[in-house]
């Protein structure tokens, strides 16, 4: 198990390059060589459940060290504290918890009520969050380029979702199957968000790390999936480099083999699903995706086409073949450039009896991959979040 982090390492590499300030540039390079020594040291462990489970937080301030988890400084309802970082924590985690339980009635990461863990204050100037196996980690960010990284739900609900997904399908996290790791964090990470702001598909602003950016920076967020490439452009950031289509794919050794990079073409797949089914995305587009994480029939190594062909069936199994919601699915696929065009979108075999966009080799054998044209899209203004609820959570 790999320790997840939101930003990426060619983002701090870019920074390390650019940004005028040598103490800058010394602390992005003391964070990427961190970074990498937790990325190859093992998981802490794959902390605890309740016995009676439902929704458990802890939160600790590691104070500016990097030994975790570090002090305790509020726990399951408790009152807020006058440090916003742990409320910002506890409330993040909390919606988390709640979207997944009333969305998909799942009772935490493991599904059997894992106490959700979190430590603030990690390091100093710190420019990074990530889930280490076993809890949430949070930096204060550089107070040049990065902020606080507990104000952003998308960012909490997609740390938390990696610990989802190593419980569940456990996505290999190296190219294509990486790739789906980091994008099904980004989804969830954006339902979260949607769930406790109560938007809708349309209403949503389908940015990754809104908020994260202090004035100054160019830039609405780390990613966007309704249109991957657009989220920045930023003489020190650089320009966002997230395809949007399997035509733009790159192939790259950096990033765990452009994990962060090519996991903007499953995410625009996910938008357009739940676009066209409309609606709220954590209710049909989020069962479809939920149930083929834990579907149990994704290999660690599942590829763009292999995923693509689970979304199919899931819808199929759930909505029927005739749905909406099996055709917006297959739309979505073609349009991004995983399944071929020519496929109806009941996912059933032609006329000629081969099979239509599954994704299944056709007749040389070899898979087809046929691209779609590109649309437009332009990424929203990030709202803010609503105030706790009573029990602590952001409620939808």
């Amino acid at each position: 198990m790999v320790s997840h982090y939101i930003v990426p390492p060619y983002l701090l590499e870019q920074l390390e390059r650019t940004v005028d300030d040598p103490n800058l540039r010394a602390r992005y390079r003391q964070s990427l060589q961190h970074d990498a020594v937790l990325r190859a040291r093992p998981a802490a462990g794959l902390g605890r459940a309740t016995a009676e489970g439902g929704l458990r937080r802890e939160v600790y301030d590691a104070e500016h060290e990097t030994n975790l988890p570090g002090t305790p400084v509020r726990a399951e309802g408790e009152d807020p504290v006058e440090d916003l970082a742990v409320n910002q924590a506890y409330d993040g985690t909390g919606a988390t918890w709640t979207m997944f339980k009333e969305s998909f009635g799942r009772d935490s990461i493991d599904g059997e009520g894992l106490v959700l863990t979190s430590t603030v204050h990690y390091d100093r100037g710190y420019a990074n969050a990530f889930w280490d196996g076993a809890q949430m980690v949070f930096g204060d960010g550089d107070g040049e380029i990065f902020g606080n990284f507990t104000g952003s739900i998308d960012v909490t609900g997609h740390e938390l979702t990696h610990g989802v997904t190593q419980y569940t399908a456990n996505l290999s996290y190296e190219g294509q199957s990486g790739a789906l790791n980091e994008s099904i964090s980004d989804v969830f990470g954006s339902l979260a968000k949607q769930h406790a702001l109560g938007q809708s598909t349309e209403e949503a602003d389908w940015l990754i790390g809104a908020g994260l950016f202090m004035p100054g920076v160019r830039g609405d967020a780390l990613r966007s999936m309704k249109a991957p490439g657009t989220a920045y452009d930023d003489p020190r950031l650089g320009k966002d480099p997230q395809p949007d289509h399997m035509s733009g794919y790159i192939e790259t050794e950096d990033d765990n083999g452009g994990v962060h990079l090519n996991s903007g073409i499953p995410n625009r797949a996910f938008y357009l699903t739940a676009a066209e089914i409309g609606g709220n995305a954590y209710d049909d587009a989020g069962k479809i995706w939920y149930t083929t994480l834990t579907s149990g029939t994704l290999s660690e190594t599942a590829t763009f086409a292999e995923f693509a062909e689970a979304t199919q069936a899931s819808a199929r199994d759930l909505y029927g073949e005739d749905s909406t919601q099996l055709a917006a699915v297959t739309h979505a696929w073609q349009t991004v450039g995983v399944l071929p065009t020519d496929q109806p979108t009941t996912g059933q075999p032609d006329a000629t009896g081969q099979p239509d966009a599954t994704g299944q080799p056709d007749a040389t054998g070899q898979p087809d991959l046929m691209t779609a044209a590109q649309t437009e899209l332009q990424p929203s203004t990030p709202p803010s979040l609503p105030p706790p609820s009573e029990d602590g959570g952001s409620r939808g």
